[in-house]
């Protein structure tokens, strides 16, 4: 059974028991801090678990993307160690519990409709004090005793928010993985005969800040079946990287290096890394994360670099990973179309990262030549760990590179101590992680709450309604006093919530006997609009009749530029390209950001065009339409999906004319011509390939183009000419100012020829040593160093050295004709004698050198001292 069949199997059984289809969610989390990747099929659905998010369908199925990098090193040496897997789960909020999610874990492994699993060849784990799931599994399935076994670490617990027992199903592959007599080789044990194939996880406890542990509100199941480790056990091949999610790329490799699989273990696992990572690399950047040196991107090119070490362990020493986005892509098209929509995308950032890390290591080596060279100087014969770690960490050099290199030059490498930087590095990678699996505590009044509401504002900006909910110190009250700040939740509500990267709407809400100002409105659970309130006259009674106002101007402002978002964004995708994609993005009044994937600093050509497209759209006055559509007939329509948001069956179609159209809950303008003028005003990089612009519209543009012109005018009066001709001024000025340069180096150089020639007068014999000091004033030390040169060519030996004065610190330059170099007197050490004396340091050259000091009422002491440093090394050499 192939890999895509388990996957649809799984799907259309929980399907065909009343769960919805969660379609996989990006690798990278979405407002959740505590995740560096998502990593597991639970991951994306902690909102619904800790009762944050009220679920459609509180039944839900997935096959979820994920990546795991615990571990890089393991991988390829190992059966099922991988960075990127698929999480195949089934998970109930609040509704079905351990009777039906054992009994339909064991139908679909079982029923030859399904898996058709041999039920004998299966056995089960529980926690010892779980007695309900072991009355499950040996009474209603029917498992004898001898294959249920207790495990005290059966229990799932992450700290802080839910928690509860778990039960693990393993697979028994034969007497040809492991002796019974063995006493590790039970299921659970350390063996390799009994595979774990599914973990079901009982969450019905809430594990509380005080460490104590207290029943669930709403019990829930979520369970993890890993699709590799399946399909290896469907296929009935030994490791996942036989299974058929692999050997098509695998085999690709094989082709390219000319090597075949399974002949030895050396090339098994150059082969077994390849694949794995490549897979990483083409879904990572598919979603829009780029190679970097922080971060997510940093995990990218450690995999990258990874991967391109271990192909030229099968002989191929140039760019090649790249072309096997083509395999991955075609490969997993079926559920995931977007790497081969991103083909292009994807394989010019691999390629572009493989040929700077050949180039890398070309260097990587440069640099580890003069390392051994230096320590062959100073008859070491070992490469310190820390040494073979800073070329690993900073230079992307692998260390069984330096390993191999230092063997051909008779060294060693200390392969502790690089162990020990390679640990020191990880445990600051994981104290600056949060917890990677932390939940909220389950409950909380607005959990609890049962109430009717209604959001009407995307037709009417103000109703009258009546308060269904106050919340005050997260308890439910019937009352809310002057000054005090609460929730108020409304029957009908015109006030926008919070989502989609819109700002909340702000406004007032009035009574017969009170006035509130509503300062911010998020989503409660349930969906519902919860206004944070402050009461700034009289009382709020739960019940009372409120007349709830937005604010028109802040609205207006910010539709304006939410429409203008969408427009940006197909701009962007017409004059950048298709791989563009939006992720994140900020809709406020006074302002737009909108974050997309893409590699390069946008042209200033780019930039003018994507302004001009958005604005044609504005002048042409382009109707907006708003309809309600199934999701399916709205992905038909070709609707673009907005980063973040998660849709429910029905969803909301925004399209402005045949130019763009995109799933979006958000308020917009009627017709273009509202949004009035668009300008952007920054574009920049923010890290991991994602670029960022900033623009505003309306009255927003009109002012920072009024500004502009304003500083225009400004220029134009300071410089006597007009705004038009201002360029051909700044032109005509900056000649001018190259040919007084020019005039003015002419002269200072003769100026610094004729203090040359009247210090030369000053040349005094120091033990036989013609020696000239002394402090002149030049502007910098690129003129320092002339003037020495000038002074060379009239002494032709002898020993110069030249001090000044600039921005309060000093600046030396020595000199040591080759005649004196060859006596052993030597520039570096001069100056660095001098510097010393005034509050500094230098060095260089035996016949050249620079310093410099923070003392500059030293310079003359420092001077003097070069004719002692003279006498004393005359001394020295007599001796």
């Amino acid at each position: 059974m192939k890999g895509n069949e388990i996957r649809r199997k799984f799907l259309d059984f929980f399907q065909e028991k009343g769960h919805r289809v969660e379609p996989s969610a990006s690798l990278v989390p979405v407002d959740d801090p505590s995740l560096l990747w998502i990593n597991s099929g639970v991951a994306t659905l902690k909102k619904y678990f800790d009762g944050r998010v009220k679920p459609e369908n509180p039944r839900i199925v997935n096959a979820q993307k994920s990546i795991r990098t615990n571990d890089i090193e393991n991988v390829g040496y190992t059966a099922r160690h991988h960075t990127f897997f698929e999480m195949l789960g089934n998970f109930s909020i609040g509704d079905y519990f351990k009777e039906e999610a054992i009994l339909w874990a064991w139908e679909f492994l079982t029923d030859p409709k399904w898996m058709g699993m041999d039920p004998e060849r299966l056995s089960v784990t529980i926690h010892p004090e779980d007695d309900e799931a072991l009355s499950i599994w040996h009474r209603q399935v029917g498992i004898p005793l001898e294959r249920i076994v207790k495990l005290e670490e059966n229990f799932w617990d992450i700290g802080e928010g839910p928690s509860g027992p778990n039960t693990e199903i393993f697979y028994d592959r034969g007497e040809a993985f492991g002796d019974l007599s063995d006493p590790e080789c039970y299921p659970g044990g350390e063996n390799e005969r009994f595979l774990e194939i599914w973990n079901l996880v009982f969450s019905q406890f809430n594990h509380n800040p005080d460490g104590s542990y207290t029943p669930l509100p709403r019990k829930n199941i979520d369970t993890g079946m890993g699709l590799e480790r399946m399909a290896s056990v469907m296929q009935n091949v030994r490791t996942n990287f036989d299974t058929d999610l692999f050997q098509p790329i695998i085999q690709v490799v094989c082709t390219e290096a000319g090597v075949r699989y399974g002949e030895s273990q050396e090339v098994d696992t150059a082969l077994k890394v390849i694949a794995d990572h490549i897979r990483t690399l083409v879904f990572a950047i598919g979603d829009g994360v780029t190679p970097s040196n922080e971060g997510r991107g940093y995990v990218l090119r450690r995999l990258l670099r990874r991967a391109v070490r271990f192909s030229r362990t099968l002989g191929i020493h140039k760019a090649f990973l790249y072309r096997l986005t083509d395999v991955v892509a075609e490969m997993m098209q079926d559920f995931y179309p977007q790497p081969l929509r991103k083909k292009g995308f994807i394989q010019q950032v691999i390629r572009n990262e493989e040929e700077r890390f050949l180039e890398t290591l070309s260097d990587g080596l440069h640099i580890l030549e003069g390392m051994v060279s230096r320590l062959k100087t100073e008859g070491k014969t070992q490469i310190s760990g820390r040494d073979a770690f800073t070329l690993y960490d900073t230079y992307g050099f692998p260390v069984d590179l330096t390993e191999d290199f230092a063997r051909e030059q008779g060294m060693t490498v200390d392969t502790e101590g690089f162990e020990q930087a390679m640990n020191e590095q990880r445990e600051r990678a994981r104290e600056a992680r949060q917890d990677a699996g932390s939940m909220k505590v389950q409950g909380g009044a607005l959990s609890d709450l049962d109430v009717d509401t209604t959001f009407v504002g995307y037709t009417e900006r103000e109703v009258d309604t009546q308060v269904v909910a106050i919340i005050h110190q997260d308890q439910q009250v019937d009352v809310l006093g002057e000054g005090e700040t609460g929730l108020v939740l409304l029957g009908k509500t015109p006030f926008y919530a919070e989502s989609g990267g819109q700002v909340a709407d702000r406004g007032e809400m009035i009574t017969s006997q009170a006035r509130l100002v509503v300062e911010d409105v998020q989503k409660a659970p349930q969906g519902d609009h919860v206004h944070q309130v402050r009461v700034e006259e009289g009382t709020l009674h739960k019940g009372d009749t409120v007349q709830a106002r937005i604010e028109d101007r802040l609205r207006d402002d910010i539709v304006k530029n939410h429409t203008a978002t969408h427009l940006l964004h197909k701009a962007l995708k017409e004059v950048v390209g298709d791989h563009v994609n939006q992720a994140g993005s900020l809709v406020a009044p006074d302002r737009l950001r909108f974050d997309f994937t893409h590699i390069e600093t946008l042209t200033e050509e780019q930039k003018r065009d994507v302004e001009e497209r958005v604005n044609r759209q504005i002048w042409i006055n382009t109707p907006v339409e708003i309809k309600e559509m199934p999701l399916e007939e709205a992905k038909a329509m070709g609707a673009m999906a907005l980063f973040g948001e998660k849709y429910g069956d029905w969803v909301r179609v925004v399209q402005v004319g045949d130019y763009s159209t995109e799933l979006c809950g958000g308020t917009h303008v009627r017709q273009t011509g509202e949004i009035g003028l668009f300008k952007l005003i920054s574009e920049g990089g923010i890290g991991s390939g994602i670029r960022r612009v900033e623009a505003v519209t309306g009255r927003y543009a009109y002012r920072f183009m009024e500004e502009k012109l304003q500083v225009l005018e400004t220029a134009a009066h300071q410089l006597k000419t007009s705004p038009d001709e201002l360029p051909d001024r700044i032109t005509t000025l900056q000649s001018r100012i190259k040919e007084m340069s020019r005039e003015n180096e002419s002269l200072r150089s003769k100026l610094n020829h004729l203090e040359g020639q009247r210090l030369v007068d000053r040349v005094e014999d120091v033990d036989g040593v013609p020696l000239l000091t002394a402090k002149v004033d030049v502007p910098d030390m690129d003129t320092l160093r002339q003037m020495v040169d000038d002074l060379k060519n009239q002494l032709e030996q002898g020993i110069i050295v030249l001090g000044t004065v600039n921005g309060g610190k000093v600046q030396l330059v020595a000199s040591v004709s080759s005649d004196y170099v060859q006596a052993g007197y030597h520039a570096g050490k001069l100056v660095k004698e001098a510097a010393t004396r005034c509050g500094g340091g230098g060095g260089g050259r035996p016949n050249m050198a620079q310093a410099g000091g923070k003392q500059p009422e030293k310079l003359d002491e420092a001077l003097d001292a070069v004719a002692d440093f003279i006498r004393e090394h005359n001394v020295n050499s007599a001796d």
